[in-house]
C-alpha cells in the first residue's frame, strides 16, 4: 500500500464523511421493537469469548509502556476478556459472507453500580482498539475511575488486527530529489500511486468496497447487541469521532453518553481536509513564533512575532535553494523540514527554536547540530515479529478513499497543491503532494452524519492543526451536542492530560460536564 497523504493523515488518526442520499434508510431508523426487520439474523448474534493472546515484555515496551509499568499493565491484560463476533460482510446481504470482529472486555470493578459498557476507539481509520481498555487505564489516574462503574469495550474494526483483513500488494512510489517539488516529479509520484490504488482497489474489491465507517458501526451495533445492552456508552477519539458521529446518526436510539475528542470534519474532500489542515499548521506556527519571540535572548530569532515568521520563512527558502548537507547526515535537509516543524505542537517548541538557530548559523560541511540531530529523533527499535499489528495502512486507504468523492486527477491536484504552498508560506509543505485517492476503482459511499439521542459531548482543541477547531463546531451544527473546549494545539489529548480526563471521566459517570479544560500547558 503506498504511503500516500491520506495514509499519513490516517496515522494522525482523522477522517470526516458526506453526505447520504436522502431516500437511503438505516437501521437506526426503525424503531426498537422492528430489531428482526434489520438486515441480518440478529437471533444467533454472540460473542465467542476464548482466552488471549499472550504478551512478551517487549511486545509491551513496543507500546511505551516503561519496565516499571509492566506489571501494572499485566494486570490488567490478567482481567482482560477477549472473543470474536461474526458479522456480514455486506449487510445488504445478511446471510452472505461472514467476516469476523475481535472484541475485548475489561468488566467494571463496581458491577452492583455499574453502568453500562463503553466501548473505545483510538482513531484511524486503521487504528487497532484491542488493547484500548488497557491503555487507557494506564495514562492516568482518573481514566481508571472509568472501569469502576463501566465494562470497558475494545475491538478491532474490520480490516484491522486481530479482525478479518485483506493486506495490499506492496506498492513503490518514487522519492522526490531535496528542495521544491517539481511538476515532473509530482507526476511521477501521482502516476505511481494512481496505478497502486487500482491494484489495490481490485485486489480484494468484495472486501475493501465494504471497508466505510457506516459498516464499522453497523459491526459495532451488533457487538452492542451480544452484550446485552439495550444502549452504548463511546468514547471515540479522531477518526473515532466519525465513527461516533455515524453511529449516532444511523442507531440514534443505542446512545446513551458519547464523547468524541479532536473532532473531524462533518462532510469529507480530501482536498478541503488537507487544506483545512494546512491552514491550521501556518496559525499554530504565529503562536509559535509569537514565543520564540519573548524568548529572543535565549534563541536570537527576533524580538517579535513578525521578525521570527521572517527568519523563519527565509531559512525554509534559503534551505530549498541550496540543500545543507552535513558531514555527518546521510540525507540533505531541504525548507520541507521547516514546514514539518513549524506545525509541531507547543511541547517541541524549545527544541524546535533550538534547532531553527543551529540550521541558520550552521553550514554545509559542518557536522549536524546537537539541536537538528535531537529534532530529526533517533530511529525507533524494530517491533518485535509477535506484535500484534497497531495500525493497518490498507484499511486507512480503503475508508478514506470508498468515502471520498474528489478523487483528483493530476492537473487539479498539482493546482490545489500550488496554492496551498501560495497561501500558507512557511507550512505549506506540512502535507506532501500525493495522489490520495486517484485512481481508486471502487465506488464511492457517501455519508451525512445528523442529530441522534443520547448526550453528546465534542470536545475540540482550540490550537490544534490536526484536527482545526473549527471543524468542531462545524461538527456540532450537524449533528448537535456541547462543545467542550481543550485549550492546547495537542491531537487527542483529552483523555490524556489529567485536568482534561478528570472532566471527561465525570461526564461519563454523572453526565455533567464543564465548557473546557487547559489541556497540555504551552512550555
Amino acid at each position: 500500500m503506498p504511503k500516500t497523504a491520506i495514509a499519513a493523515a490516517a496515522l494522525a488518526f482523522l477522517i470526516p464523511g458526506a453526505p447520504l442520499p436522502a431516500a437511503a434508510a438505516t437501521p437506526g431508523d426503525l424503531s426498537p421493537t422492528a430489531s428482526a426487520q434489520r438486515p441480518g439474523d440478529r437471533s444467533s448474534t454472540a460473542i465467542g469469548w476464548h482466552t488471549c493472546p499472550t504478551l512478551s515484555d517487549d511486545v509491551i515496551r513496543s507500546r511505551n509502556v516503561t519496565n516499571d509499568r509492566i506489571p501494572a499493565f499485566r494486570a490488567l491484560l490478567n482481567r482482560l476478556e477477549c472473543g470474536k463476533i461474526d458479522v456480514p460482510l455486506d449487510y445488504d446481504e445478511p446471510r452472505g459472507r461472514q467476516i469476523s470482529i475481535a472484541v475485548t472486555r475489561l468488566k467494571a470493578a463496581d458491577q452492583a453500580r455499574r453502568l453500562g459498557s463503553l466501548a473505545l476507539n483510538p482513531g484511524g481509520p486503521g487504528g487497532s482498539g484491542y488493547y484500548m481498555p488497557v491503555e487507557l487505564l494506564m495514562m492516568n489516574g482518573d481514566n481508571a475511575r472509568l472501569n469502576d462503574r463501566y465494562d470497558l469495550i475494545g475491538f478491532d474494526t474490520r480490516g484491522v488486527g486481530y479482525s478479518a483483513k485483506a493486506p495490499c500488494p506492496p506498492a513503490s512510489v518514487p522519492r522526490p530529489d531535496p528542495g521544491p517539488l517539481t511538476e515532473e516529479a509530482a507526476k511521477r509520484i501521482f502516476d505511481a500511486e494512481h496505478a497502486a490504488n487500482i491494484t489495490c482497489g481490485q485486489s480484494d474489491a468484495a472486501f475493501l468496497g465494504r471497508l466505510t465507517t457506516l459498516n464499522v458501526a453497523h459491526d459495532l451495533d451488533r457487538v452492542r447487541e451480544a452484550l446485552g445492552e439495550r444502549k452504548l456508552h463511546f468514547l471515540g477519539i479522531s477518526w473515532g469521532s466519525w465513527l461516533g458521529a455515524v453511529y449516532r446518526s444511523a442507531y440514534p436510539r443505542r446512545v446513551e453518553r458519547m464523547f468524541l475528542d479532536s473532532v473531524a470534519l462533518p462532510k469529507f474532500r480530501l482536498d478541503d481536509f488537507e487544506d483545512g489542515r494546512a491552514a491550521a499548521a501556518e496559525r499554530a506556527f504565529l503562536r509559535q513564533a509569537a514565543w520564540i519571540a519573548a524568548r529572543h535572548e535565549t534563541y536570537g530569532l527576533g524580538t517579535t512575532a513578525r521578525k521570527v515568521y521572517t527568519e523563519v520563512l527565509n531559512l525554509r527558502r534559503a534551505l530549498d535553494e541550496t540543500q545543507r548537507r552535513y558531514n555527518d547526515l546521510p540525507m540533505a535537509l531541504d525548507g520541507g523540514l521547516i514546514s514539518m516543524w513549524a506545525g509541531r505542537g507547543s511541547p517541541e517548541w524549545p527544541k524546535i527554536a533550538a534547532a531553527y538557530r543551529a540550521l541558520r548559523d550552521s553550514a554545509n560541511g559542518d557536522p549536524a547540530p546537537a539541536a537538528v540531530k535531537d529534532m530529526l529523533g533517533r530511529p525507533r527499535p524494530p517491533v518485535p515479529p509477535d506484535a500484534p499489528e497497531t495500525f493497518n495502512l490498507t484499511t486507512s486507504q480503503a475508508v478514506f478513499c470508498n468515502e471520498d468523492p474528489s478523487r483528483l486527477g493530476f492537473a487539479d491536484a498539482w493546482a490545489a497543491y500550488q496554492q496551498r504552498l501560495e497561501k500558507n508560506p512557511v507550512t505549506g509543505r506540512f502535507l506532501r503532494f500525493s495522489a490520495a485517492c486517484a485512481g481508486w476503482p471502487l465506488p464511492v459511499q457517501e455519508y451525512r452524519a445528523r442529530h441522534g439521542g443520547g448526550s453528546l459531548v465534542l470536545s475540540g482543541h482550540r490550537h490544534e492543526s490536526i484536527s482545526p477547531y473549527e471543524w468542531t463546531l462545524q461538527m456540532r451544527k450537524a449533528i448537535g451536542g456541547k462543545v467542550f473546549t481543550v485549550d492546547d494545539d495537542m491531537h487527542g489529548s483529552a483523555t490524556k492530560e489529567q485536568n482534561c480526563a478528570v472532566e471527561m471521566v465525570s461526564f461519563f459517570t454523572t453526565g455533567r460536564i464543564g465548557r473546557g479544560c487547559q489541556g497540555v500547558a504551552t512550555p
